[in-house]
């Protein structure tokens, strides 16, 4: 009796359970620009390049603020002892009447000033306005490369996306094809039991179940993994499973010629365009450097007040004039900081040039992928009618005791076999049309089809 108390209450946990699993498994249908905007919006390494714009802007703020006054002020209220004051001077005249005091009279134990300053540069060799365009370009080039971030961002999520994709309709053809493969099997039993069939054929079949089956098992782990990344990527529940939207897959774009893309690339892409400001940044900071081996000049005005009871009160001393000052070590300290500046322009140039020639290499590695993928295209679609045709004959000629069980058992496989690699010749060439787009640096034109 306990024994059937304890089973009962554990078949209601697992149903309980599974009703808790089935209840937190979502499904969402899921267009290819949703995945791209939740990727945007989720993208943390975006909220990094973020942060590097808003740092940017500070240190471009802070440049400019260097142009400003420097206001200083500053006080002091102090405690003394009885100091020794020897007065060389005699205080109130030279008599020694009434209203007059010697230094011996004078005790001072408190002292008290204030004075405020401000100093306004007037010229300091450029190096004010060169590190202000100094900050500029770097700021712009901070915003390239976020660009650049976010093109990668989307095309990651393509390619995942259209992954996804594959995983699934591998899925579902391997599925229709295990129903295929279990009714035949269930047919053959019938004929083996009936005498019509060699036992030897329907192990053949039961066979092939089999390796369906675990061809199905491999494309589910696929399936998942797959969806799980996608969720991840997108800040999804992990446990969503995404529908995707497999409209417009197998479309053909007209595309230039490879000239016109290497063109559209030096013009258009983020880090290409982010490496030549660095390269204007590094120019301004060649005058920067150059900038401290002149001297510097700066207005300047002040306000003193100080209070020394028994003693002396000191208020409305205000000054003002022109300071001039010169490093003479510049002289020959600076000419190390000149070659500085110089070497990192020399190293953005040769980067700029390196850059040049992997861009053109990457453009034409997608160009030609692309034309590839829709070649693929086409020949799958005719490997597709040839399999579906050859298996039809096949199974004619079986019916009729023309051919063997294997032969008709290799007609189903090349079926499948080609329904997939159709599926996954559509899905690759979106990737490599959106991967050219990505690498030219410009936007997709989704009307530009052939």
């Amino acid at each position: 009796m306990e024994y059937r108390t304890k089973s009962k209450v554990g078949l209601m946990a697992a149903l309980l359970l599974s009703a808790n699993t089935l209840q937190a498994q979502q499904t969402r249908q899921l267009s290819l620009d949703e995945a791209i905007q939740l990727s945007l919006d989720n993208s943390k390494n975006l909220k990094v390049s973020q942060a590097k714009i808003d740092q940017a802007a500070a240190e471009l703020s802070e440049a400019r603020l260097r142009q400003y006054p420097d206001l200083k002020i500053s006080g002091s209220y102090l405690r003394v002892n009885q100091p020794n004051i020897d007065m060389k001077a005699k205080l109130g005249g030279s008599g020694q009447g009434e209203g007059s005091s010697s230094a011996s009279e004078i005790k001072v134990d408190q002292v008290a000033y204030g004075m405020a300053t401000a100093s306004l540069p007037l010229f300091s060799g450029l190096r004010i306005r060169s590190g202000i365009e100094s900050a500029k370009y770097l700021k712009r080039a901070a915003e390239l490369d976020a660009q650049q971030d976010k093109d990668e961002v989307i095309q990651n999520t393509i390619a995942a996306y259209y992954n996804l994709y594959k995983a699934q309709a591998a899925l579902g053809l391997v599925e229709e094809n295990l129903k295929q493969a279990q009714q035949r099997v269930k047919d053959f039993s019938n004929l083996e039991q009936n005498g019509l069939m060699a036992r030897n054929d329907l192990l053949k079949a039961q066979l092939q179940e089999s390796n369906v089956e675990l061809a199905l098992v491999d494309a589910q782990h696929a399936r998942d993994i797959a969806n799980f990344n996608m969720d991840l990527m997108l800040g999804l529940n992990e446990q969503t499973e995404l529908k995707l939207d497999a409209g417009g897959l197998g479309r053909t774009y007209k595309i230039e010629s490879l000239q016109a893309w290497e063109d559209k690339a030096l013009a258009s892409r983020s880090d290409y365009q982010a490496l030549q400001q660095r390269q204007l940044a590094s120019k301004a900071g060649i005058k920067a450097a150059k900038g401290e081996y002149y001297p510097s000049l700066a207005l300047s005005g002040g306000y003193v007040a100080a209070d020394i009871p028994n003693f002396l009160t000191v208020t409305n001393a205000l000054n003002v004039g022109v300071g001039l000052s010169y490093n003479i070590a510049s002289l020959y300290k600076n000419g190390a900081k000149v070659k500085q500046a110089k070497a990192r322009e020399q190293q953005l140039h040769w980067s700029s040039m390196q850059l040049n020639d992997g861009i053109r290499m990457e453009i034409h590695q997608a160009y030609q992928n692309y034309l590839e993928s829709v070649k693929k295209i086409e020949v799958y679609r005719k490997a597709v009618e040839q399999a579906r045709e050859n298996y039809r004959i096949t199974k004619n000629k079986y019916d009729n005791a023309l051919v063997t069980t294997t032969d008709l058992l290799d007609a189903d496989v090349a079926q499948l076999q080609a329904d997939i690699n159709y599926e996954y010749a559509r899905a690759d060439a979106e990737v490599a049309i959106n991967k050219l787009y990505e690498t030219a640096g410009v936007p997709r034109d989704p009307g530009a089809k052939q």
